[in-house]
């Protein structure tokens, strides 16, 4: 068998496997994120994890608070050990720790003399705790470069654990918990379109600054040359061009993705969506006011998420002078007259309609022409002009061409 034949096989057996498995798995469905944002993506079998060592500061910012509390204890726990270990060795090898309450002994630390002590001096010493019982004096020079040694390396730890204790905490990412998305999609017609909608909101007062939303489509494709591209990810239009993609995001707003030539929902009817396989990130982006950081907050919708034929139901109400938003009603919809056909077949039929509609009004004018020429008296004669009998005639065509319309709605 040919290399391409082989390669081709290979293909169509991926293809109907992720079919297959879409098939089983439906109520099951694996997504790439989840309703909270949470990005379902294992990364594995990274061969250079030294690269997570020279970006150190983000690496210990990203790791789990239990994780971030076991490195932020032991890094001032081995440096005490440390410290204690040379300043007991110091005394040591001095014999100061024989020499503990003889005034005529210089001794180079006092009050040393075993390691639990010299461990508590290495405490108070980078503590800057001070009691007064154990000091380092001017009869040698090693101790006091420990002393200086000590206070520099504990001036560093403080400075990256306090750094990072504080990165770690004022992270937006629970402020994205109080920016909702509706739990279902809609699909229905606005301004004589066809279009998908949802509804985001925002249960905090302090508002987001500068909020954007954008919207990502993942779907498994295969290209003109056969290539199988599982997880292709296509933008969705929310109004980037008009500017509607920029919120002022101060109540529950419906976000809009207008179905048009461009978009991936085109040739998509109700019926073709049950059978589609796809997932719709919904990703917004702010400034939290209070922090001046930006927060994201993700989301995620499947097929069998979207409503073909349902509006959302109004929220907001004036009340005593003032908007009042009813989040009781955030994620209710109520059906409305939707056709189950696609954009394409819709915008076809419009067409097929305004042609007739033109071709019908030339015809129409090009029987009236002769009659507006021709002389009062004898205008029918000469002219050709329709009698009631060619009236009736076109009214007829007209019937079976609206009849036939219907049938091609239907």
């Amino acid at each position: 068998m040919p290399a391409s034949d082989k390669g081709q096989s290979k293909r169509c057996k991926l293809i109907d496997e992720d079919r297959q498995f879409g098939r089983s798995s439906k109520h099951q469905r694996q997504r790439y994120v989840t309703k909270v944002g949470k990005c379902k993506v294992n990364l594995g079998n990274i061969q250079e994890k030294k690269r997570f060592l020279s970006d150190i500061f983000t690496t210990v910012v990203d790791l789990k608070y239990r994780w971030f509390l076991f490195i932020f204890s032991m890094c001032y726990i081995i440096t005490w050990v440390v410290f204690g270990i040379m300043y007991y060795l110091d005394a040591w090898m001095r014999d100061d720790v024989n020499h503990i309450g003889d005034l005529e002994w210089k001794a180079c630390i006092e009050n040393i003399d075993n390691f639990i002590s010299a461990l508590l001096f290495s405490v108070e010493s980078q503590r800057t705790i001070g009691y007064g019982s154990r000091i380092v004096t001017a009869n040698c020079s090693e101790g006091v470069l420990l002393l200086m040694a000590q206070s520099i390396i504990g001036s560093m730890i403080d400075a990256l654990m306090v750094g990072c204790m504080f990165v770690k905490i004022s992270r937006p990412k629970k402020r994205a918990q109080t920016l909702i998305f509706s739990k279902k999609c809609v699909v229905s017609n606005r301004d004589e379109k066809l279009c998908l909608m949802f509804r985001i909101g925002d249960l905090r007062d302090s508002h987001m600054v500068d909020a954007k939303i954008r919207a990502k489509l993942i779907k498994s494709r295969q290209t003109k040359e056969g290539e199988f591209i599982p997880l292709d990810q296509s933008e969705l239009n929310l109004g980037y061009g008009t500017g509607e993609d920029r919120l002022f995001l101060v109540e529950p707003q419906i976000i809009c993705h207008i179905i048009n030539e461009l978009s991936p929902f085109w040739e998509m009817s109700a019926e073709a969506l049950k059978r589609e396989q796809f997932e719709i990130i919904i990703i917004l982006e702010g400034i939290v006011e209070a922090t001046g950081m930006t927060c994201q907050a993700r989301t995620s919708y499947v097929e069998n998420e979207i409503l073909w034929g349902h509006r959302f139901e109004p929220c907001m109400t004036l009340e005593k002078g003032a908007f009042h938003v009813d989040y009781t009603k955030f994620e209710k919809t109520f059906e409305v007259q939707t056709s189950l056909l696609s954009a394409r077949e819709m915008y076809d039929l419009k067409e097929m309609e305004n042609q007739d509609q033109s071709t019908l009004s030339l015809y129409w004018d090009h029987l009236a022409q002769p009659c507006f020429s021709a002389e009062p008296n004898n205008g029918a004669q000469r002219g050709g002009c329709p009698n009631e009998e060619g009236f009736s005639n076109i009214r007829e065509e007209e019937r079976s061409s609206e009849d036939q319309n219907q049938e091609t709605r239907l």
